[in-house]
């Protein structure tokens, strides 16, 4: 698995139809919570480093200043500017923040 790869739509959509049915067949009692938590983790897509301008590209394709793109994220907007200029890298739970953004827009966050 390319660490690298982004997922195209069609597998995105792919992967969140088996995870609803993993949901469904886990509410019937079809499927048990360890295998879905299992599933759950195939779903998820491979980890990414971004480069600096993958995150202003992020950014400016949902629209959004890099104050209210801080705001959105709950971080400082002089984080978001050192992402930008390569003077910091995100990584953990933003790291996969900015990668659902980018799949999802920001309408992932409420």
């Amino acid at each position: 698995m390319a660490v690298n790869r982004v997922l195209d739509p069609k597998t995105s959509a792919i992967l969140d139809v088996a995870h609803d049915m993993a949901c469904a067949l886990v509410k019937v009692g079809a499927m048990d919570e360890i295998t879905k938590r299992k599933l759950d983790a195939l779903c998820l897509p491979p980890k990414r480093r971004l480069k600096s301008e993958d995150i202003r590209r992020i950014r400016m394709a949902n629209h959004v200043s890099q104050a209210v793109f801080a705001v959105l994220l709950g971080i400082g907007k002089t984080t978001v500017q050192q992402w930008e200029q390569g003077q910091k890298k995100p990584s953990g739970p933003a790291l996969r923040l900015l990668d659902l953004i980018e799949r999802k827009g920001l309408s992932v966050l409420g």
